[in-house]
């Protein structure tokens, strides 16, 4: 099932199978139609109703996600950055070191990693800053895609 919002950020693409997210994608466009749109739908969708409510919630308030079953591709490697980062709080930032300590691996690895993030925002890459400075998102140092990385921090409070 495919569902598009629109938020103050922009319109969202988020692919779900079953009871499972698969991506959480980000336009480069916005509409005017603040409300959900399913395509392919197949009938109610649990999965579905929890990350639309949890991202409205989100967009209005900056609170974490609680649980939502995700289901990204990627390798084994980028699936445990992933989940380093899911444990980083709204608010707060750490940087590609931090992360790569954690894991053993190197700054630029994680870097990759983040670049190859499937579900923005709830795997929160943007999170994620070099440690002289922002960084990139979405594997761009400049741009919508970085105006995004700030504007998702900003939400949250951890830009001052």
């Amino acid at each position: 099932m495919t569902l598009f919002l629109t938020t103050d950020l922009g319109d969202l693409s988020l692919e779900i199978e079953g009871q499972k997210l698969l991506s959480l994608a980000i336009s480069n466009k916005k509409t005017n139609n603040n409300t959900a749109v399913a395509s392919d739908s197949k009938g109610n969708n649990e999965q579905a109703d929890s990350v639309i409510i949890q991202l409205k919630n989100y967009f209005s308030s900056a609170t974490s996600f609680k649980t939502i079953a995700l289901a990204p591709e990627g390798t084994p490697f980028q699936k445990s950055v992933w989940r380093e980062l899911r444990k980083i709080p709204p608010g707060e930032t750490r940087t590609y070191g931090d992360i790569a300590s954690k894991l053993n691996s190197s700054a630029r690895a994680v870097g990759n990693a983040c670049r190859k993030n499937p579900i923005a925002i709830i795997v929160p890459c943007h999170r994620v800053i070099s440690a002289n400075g922002l960084g990139g998102y979405a594997g761009k140092t400049e741009g919508r895609q970085l105006d995004i990385k700030r504007w998702l921090l900003n939400h949250e409070g951890a830009l001052a």
